[in-house]
């Protein structure tokens, strides 16, 4: 019997170096899906005037009508962006998306909050590469969502390219540390991280869930397009979970 295809459009900060590789290789193997990519130029994470700028949807929409000429069946924005301009600015992005394409749209902040939601988590850890301001915003803007944070870890950078340089060590302490102060759940936020293969022996390791903002995209994209989740048990308790939507 044939395998259904389930495509899924991934729209990618340009400097990220990370998701691309990450996302195909926790789909090899599984079989009848597929990550295609459409990038935007995006090079720094900040809250002044030209680095919000980037985020614009104006930029953003192009990408997901050249995703949408591959027949995709969902779309996701790969970035966490709303995190620090406000959760409003993706549900508005992903109406915009669908309007524009006919296909369903989620983007990471918003899967990652589908699925702290899902697992009930109550006392989330934070973890970033990001700058001081841009991790306070973050917390205010989580806290406005009805997720406070219980404890946090950043690094102070700016360049979205470094990002992606960050040993996976060094990003497993950050783990560390915030399950040490009580976090029963922990998000890698941001997706030029390289959190993903951490996620699975950590929550072994920790006994908490540990969402990686890339594996939690491809999570709730998948389960857009109406695939398979559990095919990706292997990559954490979050693909042994259904998403519960508010």
């Amino acid at each position: 019997m044939a395998i259904l295809r389930k495509r899924l459009g991934m729209i990618t900060p340009s400097s990220n170096s990370v998701l691309e590789p990450v996302t195909s290789a926790m789909l090899q193997g599984v079989d009848g899906v597929s990550a295609h990519f459409s990038r935007f130029r995006v090079t720094e994470i900040a809250l002044d005037a030209a680095a919000l700028s980037q985020f614009d949807a104006s930029v953003m929409l192009p990408a997901a009508e050249l995703l949408a000429d591959a027949k995709v069946d969902a779309v996701a924005w790969n970035g966490t962006s709303a995190s620090w301009l406000g959760i409003g600015r993706d549900r508005s992005l992903c109406t915009a998306i669908t309007t524009r394409t006919g296909v369903p749209a989620t983007t990471s902040t918003l899967a990652c909050i589908d699925a702290v939601r899902a697992l009930g988590a109550k006392r989330v850890g934070l973890v970033s590469p990001y700058m001081d301001d841009v991790q306070r915003r973050i917390v205010d803007v989580w806290a406005e969502e009805g997720i406070p944070t219980q404890a946090e870890q950043h690094l102070g950078l700016r360049d979205n390219f470094c990002f992606g340089e960050v040993p996976p060590a060094t990003i497993a302490d950050m783990i560390r540390a915030v399950a040490r102060e009580g976090a029963d759940a922990v998000v890698v936020l941001c997706t030029n991280f390289d959190g993903a293969a951490l996620a699975a022996p950590l929550e072994r390791e920790l006994d908490i869930a540990v969402l990686d903002s890339v594996a939690v995209t491809l999570w709730r994209t998948l389960g857009l397009a109406g695939g398979d989740i559990g095919a990706l048990a292997e990559w954490g308790r979050i693909f042994q979970t259904l998403p519960v939507i508010k």
